[in-house]
């Protein structure tokens, strides 16, 4: 029979780091805050895969966390050009505003 694997405070922790952030991401409407949900949740998983390479003993963890900052980073840049161009678009960074995005 198997026996059952201890839950850490670091999952507790994880998880509700990635409930904050799923709840941010679905109810607030102002882009930056969405974008830093995102980011939330991200740092989340990257807890998530820390705690189990540390539990494990490999690096394998810590090299996909090394992928998923790098990620991050680009999926930022990219993100604050686009609301920096749709602000000067539309004068705004609410995301209902940004429903039609016609000329």
């Amino acid at each position: 029979m198997m026996e059952a694997q201890p839950i850490y405070w670091t999952h507790y922790v994880a998880t509700c780091l990635f409930a904050l952030g799923l709840l941010g991401f679905l109810i607030r409407k102002n882009a930056i805050t969405v974008l830093m949900c995102l980011e939330l949740m991200l740092n989340a998983a990257n807890l998530i895969l820390v705690e189990l390479s540390m539990r494990t003993g490999t690096p394998d963890g810590i090299i996909m966390v090394v992928f998923v900052i790098t990620v991050a980073a680009a999926e930022v840049a990219v993100g604050l050009g686009i609301v920096l161009n749709l602000y000067r678009l539309k004068e705004t960074v609410e995301l209902d505003a940004f429903k039609s995005l016609q000329g």
